[in-house]
């Protein structure tokens, strides 16, 4: 198991034709030899597996993956028991550049990303 830092931008949208480099997430997770998403070595890293939101124009977010129920989501506030932003099928991704990941964002709005760079922790 190797955690990796994964970075996505937005895909195209109405507002964004050719994506945006501006708008995405970076996510720290542990990733299988199929490049899946491990749950068994989330649950030994959770505190490692951190989430940055960035989008320009608003200060960057900062949360943690959790798994609550049957799906994942990106919690920027540990004192709540749900998530705030849930994925689409997180784990049933293979994590490479050029793949496509779904978040359902706190305004309601399910934004699709596209995966740049899949890249292992340095240390």
């Amino acid at each position: 198991m190797t955690l990796y830092h994964v970075h996505m931008t937005l895909a195209r949208t109405e507002e964004h034709p050719n994506g945006s480099s501006a708008h995405g997430y970076d996510i720290v997770l542990p990733l299988d030899a199929a490049m899946k998403l491990d749950p068994d070595a989330w649950k030994v890293h959770s505190k490692e597996c951190t989430v940055r939101r960035f989008w320009q124009g608003e200060p960057d977010q900062k949360g943690l993956l959790r798994h609550i129920g049957r799906g994942w989501v990106i919690d920027y506030d540990a004192t709540t028991p749900e998530g705030d932003e849930p994925f689409f099928k997180l784990d049933r991704h293979e994590f490479k550049a050029g793949e496509y990941l779904s978040v359902l964002e706190q305004d309601g709005e399910m934004q699709t990303f596209r995966i740049v760079t899949v890249e292992p922790l340095k240390g």
